[in-house]
């Protein structure tokens, strides 16, 4: 091609002749990306496709790369990788109106301006293949750090589950200006619920019905911790004491 060919063509597609010279260079310089391709690329295949950039991120750091989220966040897209959809989870404790409501007072604004400010709980289940039970989940969470303060693991989403995880979250005598928001299951109307939280001076925020995304927080989580820890492996946990281990 003669150069008088080739400003033909850079003027027929608007580039310019600088702007092609420099992407024709980029192409001879050696990929410094290529090593940190590589492990995020096997660590991905490693999890079976389960592993989002988070976790990515955070194994990476575990084999001594220092590199941001951003970064892996952006190579993964480079490298077209992206973790596997997740599954609505079918648990719903909702049983209609049982007890005691309680307005929504997060109004979908998650982030709290300091700890133990803005927390939120709700139950998930996990089905186990292998075993005729299920296991349920019943975790608080932090707004300010997306932290989980604390969790409890049983095969039944009865009031006790609720009532080990309240006293394990909240340690302290009085609470001053927390929230703690749930839907509208039937643990969180039961009076235990609310003269628990009452006692240590913690507000009840709740879901409106059918609003799964006003507690997007606790949702975000359940779909994280599902796509990256469950879904797939499923069929290797022999049963829930073995699944119980890695949480």
């Amino acid at each position: 091609m003669t150069e008088f060919s080739l400003d033909i063509l850079l003027k027929a597609i608007k580039l310019a002749r600088s702007t092609y010279y420099y992407h024709l260079k980029q192409l001879d310089k050696p990929d410094k990306n290529q090593e940190l391709k590589a492990e995020i690329q096997s660590i991905f295949i490693k999890h079976k496709g389960n592993y989002g950039y988070r976790r990515i991120h955070l194994e990476l750091r575990n084999r001594g790369y220092l590199v941001n989220q951003k970064r892996v966040q952006r190579l993964m897209k480079v490298l077209n990788l992206q973790a596997k959809m997740r599954q609505k989870r079918k648990y719903s404790s909702h049983k209609g109106d049982v007890g005691k409501k309680a307005d929504n007072l997060i109004q979908r604004q998650f982030e709290g301006s300091k700890t133990m400010e803005k927390c939120y709980t709700d139950v998930t289940e996990f089905a186990i293949p292998n075993s005729t039970q299920k296991l349920y989940l019943s975790p608080v969470l932090d707004g300010f750090n997306s932290e989980i303060i604390a969790y409890n693991l049983s095969t039944s989403p009865n009031l006790a589950q609720v009532k080990t995880m309240l006293e394990q979250s909240f340690t302290e005598r009085h609470y001053e200006n927390t929230i703690l928001h749930s839907d509208q299951g039937w643990q969180y109307q039961h009076d235990a619920y609310h003269r628990f939280l009452e006692s240590k001076g913690i507000q009840a925020s709740m879901s409106r019905k059918g609003n799964s995304q006003d507690n997007g927080m606790m949702e975000s989580f359940f779909g994280i911790l599902k796509s990256e820890m469950f879904y797939g492996y499923e069929k290797s946990f022999q049963s829930l004491s073995n699944w119980n281990k890695p949480l």
